[in-house]
């Protein structure tokens, strides 16, 4: 394990939210490209493009 943070990664900072408009695109395509509801789930949670909460 590297104690030192490597030179490509990048500091919480430097990263700058998705517009409304960016999320929304790239949510339809994932949702395309997914098997199922359950894939379109998991990798919308790790590209951290969850839909909004519905009230």
């Amino acid at each position: 394990m590297a104690t030192e943070p490597a030179e490509t990664d990048i500091a919480d900072e430097e990263i700058e939210t998705l517009s409304d408009e960016t999320a929304r695109m790239a949510r339809r395509v994932v949702a395309a490209y997914a098997t199922d509801a359950d894939e379109c789930r998991m990798l919308l949670s790790m590209l951290g493009i969850n839909p909004p909460v519905r009230a």
